[in-house]
C-alpha cells in the first residue's frame, strides 16, 4: 500500500538522488580565526575520525577539533541565490557528523540555490558545564567571517543564517539568541562586522530545557531574536521540549517562528531516507524560507519560442 510513510521515504530518496547528480567542486576551506582560536593549548590531541560502529549506520564522526574552519560549498550559477548559510553538525560537543549533518545538508541547500558553509567547531567540549562556551565563540566569529565576504560569495548580507542538528542545533539556536554580546575579545575588522543571524533551523536541537522541562534562563529569545524554523520527532530520546520551550519562548518575545513536532523519526535523521515524514522537512524548510521572502527562488528559463 502506498501509505504516508511510503510518500515521505520516496519523496526522501528521490531528493538524495538528485543531490548525488550534482557534480560540485570542492569547497573553498577557511579558516575561522586568523591564529589560534581563542584560549586554544592544541592539548587534545590530533583531529581524526573515529572509527565506524559495528551495526551502526554510517557517519564520519570527526573529533579533537582544535583548529576551526568553514568549508564553502557554491550553488550553480543558473540556481544561485542570495542567501547563505552556516551549517553546524551535531554529535553531543563530543564529535561532529560531518557528513550526514554536514556536507550532506550543504549539497541540499546548494540544490534551491543556497550558499552553504559547513562549520567545523571546536569539539570535545572543553567545559562539561558549558559545553557551548568555546563553540559559541567559533560560530560568532564563523558568522561575522561569512558576513564579510558577502559581496565576495554574491549574497546579500541581510540573508545569512544559521543551520544545527542536535547539539549543533543548539549552537545555532545559542548564535541566534546571544549575538549581542560577543563571547571573545575582538581581534580584527572581521569581528567589527554583525554576528547575529538573519534566520535559524534547529532540527532535533538539544540542551534548551532544564531537568524540570522548562527552558533555561540563557536560552531565552529577545525581540532581536531571527525567526527560527524547528523540526523534531515527537519519539526522539532528545525531547521534542526542547524545540516546543523555545519556540513558546520566541512567541512570548514576538519573534516569528515555525514549528513541526512529527509523530515519530527518531534522532540523528539528518535528510536522508526514512519511513517516517520527518523526512519532508527539508522541503518545510524551503517553503518556510519562501514564506519569510528570506529565499525568491530563481525562475526556470523560459521555453524558446516556436513559430
Amino acid at each position: 500500500m502506498f501509505n504516508v510513510r511510503t510518500a515521505a521515504t520516496f519523496a526522501a530518496a528521490m531528493l538524495l538522488a538528485s543531490l548525488a547528480q550534482l557534480v560540485a567542486a570542492e569547497p573553498q576551506v577557511l579558516n575561522v580565526w586568523p591564529g589560534e582560536a581563542p584560549g586554544e593549548t592544541g592539548k587534545i590531541g590530533p583531529e581524526e575520525y573515529q572509527p565506524e560502529r559495528p551495526g551502526e549506520r554510517k557517519v564520519a564522526r570527526l573529533t579533537n577539533v582544535s583548529q576551526p574552519t568553514i568549508a564553502v560549498y557554491q550553488p550553480d550559477e543558473a540556481k544561485r541565490t542570495d542567501v547563505g548559510v552556516v551549517i553546524c553538525p551535531g554529535g553531543g560537543y563530543r564529535i561532529l557528523a560531518m557528513d550526514l549533518e554536514g556536507t550532506e545538508v550543504a549539497e541540499w541547500f546548494n540544490s534551491i540555490g543556497v550558499t552553504a558553509f559547513v562549520l567545523k567547531y571546536r569539539v570535545p567540549a572543553r567545559d562539561e558545564k558549558s559545553p557551548h562556551a568555546v563553540p559559541l565563540q567559533d560560530a560568532q566569529r564563523a558568522m561575522s567571517l561569512v558576513r564579510s565576504k558577502a559581496e565576495e560569495w554574491k549574497l546579500d548580507p541581510r540573508k545569512i543564517g544559521i543551520l544545527g542538528f542536535s547539539a549543533g542545533g543548539n549552537l545555532a539556536g545559542a548564535t541566534c539568541i546571544r549575538h549581542a554580546e560577543r563571547k571573545y575579545a575582538a581581534i580584527d575588522a572581521v569581528d567589527e562586522v554583525s554576528c547575529r543571524p538573519d534566520f535559524g533551523v534547529l532540527v532535533y536541537p538539544a540542551y534548551f530545557i532544564d531537568d524540570s522541562g522548562q527552558l533555561k534562563a540563557e536560552f531565552t529569545p529577545t525581540k532581536d531574536t531571527p525567526p527560527l524554523f524547528f523540526a523534531h520527532a515527537g519519539d526522539d530520546r532528545v525531547k521534542a521540549e526542547n524545540s516546543i520551550a523555545l519556540y513558546a519562548g520566541l512567541k512570548a518575545a514576538g519573534v516569528p517562528g515555525e514549528l513541526h513536532i512529527y509523530s515519530a523519526g527518531g534522532h540523528g535523521f539528518g535528510l536522508r531516507p526514512s519511513d517516517f515524514p520527518a523526512s519532508s522537512w527539508p522541503q518545510r524548510c524551503e517553503a518556510w524560507l519562501v514564506q519569510q521572502k528570506i529565499l525568491v527562488p530563481k525562475a526556470p528559463p523560459a521555453p524558446p519560442v516556436v513559430e
